[in-house]
């Protein structure tokens, strides 16, 4: 996610942009927790090991001010986000110098990046156009397993990664293999005679869990996980990130009385992926794609 105005110029000399340490990434997240980002408490173990190098923090004379990620999966996906500026910093130019560093790593690449509302006409200035929303549901669901939902760690890895390649526009076993090992996490899939046909993953997050991804070849298999992931939670909030353009999946988190309590666009500079939505439930996160 992202929430910075890229279109402030500066000129002080003492701003640097270098790549983040997985220390610095825990500042980020910190500062993200204050925007109300809510991210998960073991997210810098998790999203640093996606790509090192892709972490940039802006520093005046020595003091972080500044952030964002490019995650570059590959050369027709790289995801950007974490995208901020300390609020005393904030329209003096830092972003604007903070978001061309990033573009470098880009590189001319087709980029991606989910916006808040209120920057979405700034991001289309540097040639991202809108696809679609996201929108944040929370809500307490009480949990149940079914007897066909599995532990995701006990699904053969290949066919786990195959099977997430479908719905995410990179392939990322790297990623994944840290994300469903997480300490504060689990993930359930359903298999039908070794085919995978759904899986998500719930984390422990600053306020709450959420779960994150959430595909499924259905609506029934997408709310048996949801039950199943449910029961990790403890009657705490649970928060997934749903795209509008899968419409069943509104439905079955509003069956369930969650709420709507934010929304962000989508963009992309270049075409859009090409995904069956209608099976992706819940995004990984509005962070890393």
């Amino acid at each position: 996610m992202i929430n910075s105005d890229p279109t402030v110029k500066t000129t002080d000399p003492q701003f640097l942009v270098r790549p983040m340490t997985l220390d610095d990434l825990k500042i980020a997240l910190s500062w993200a927790q204050g925007e109300g980002w809510n991210p998960g408490i073991d997210d810098a173990d998790n999203y640093y090991i996606a790509d090192p190098g892709g972490f940039l923090i802006g520093e005046l004379n020595g003091n972080p001010i500044s952030c964002i990620s490019v995650i570059r999966y590959n050369d027709n996906f790289n995801f950007i986000g974490i995208y901020i500026v300390k609020p005393d910093y904030r329209n003096q130019g830092y972003g604007l110098k903070t978001f061309q560093e990033a573009l470098k790593l880009v590189n001319n690449k087709p980029a991606a990046l989910d916006g808040v509302l209120q920057q979405v006409n700034n991001y289309q200035k540097w040639g991202f156009k809108s696809a679609h929303y996201h929108r944040r549901y929370q809500g307490i669901i009480q949990g149940q397993l079914s007897e066909d939902v599995i532990d995701l760690t006990q699904v053969n890895f290949d066919q786990l990664c195959n099977y997430d390649h479908q719905y995410f526009p990179g392939y990322r076993p790297q990623f994944l293999k840290k994300w469903i090992h997480q300490p504060h996490g689990q993930g359930y899939a359903i298999v039908n005679q070794e085919k995978v046909l759904g899986y998500g993953v719930i984390r422990e997050a600053c306020e709450g869990f959420k779960i994150a991804p959430l595909f499924a070849e259905n609506e029934q298999i997408a709310e048996k996980l949801v039950l199943a992931l449910s029961t990790y939670t403890q009657g705490n909030n649970i928060y997934i990130d749903v795209p509008d353009l899968n419409q069943k999946a509104i439905s079955l988190v509003e069956t369930y009385q969650m709420q709507c309590v934010f929304e962000c666009v989508r963009m992309y500079t270049h075409n859009p992926p090409n995904l069956d939505w209608n099976k992706i439930f819940g995004v990984t996160g509005l962070e890393i794609g």
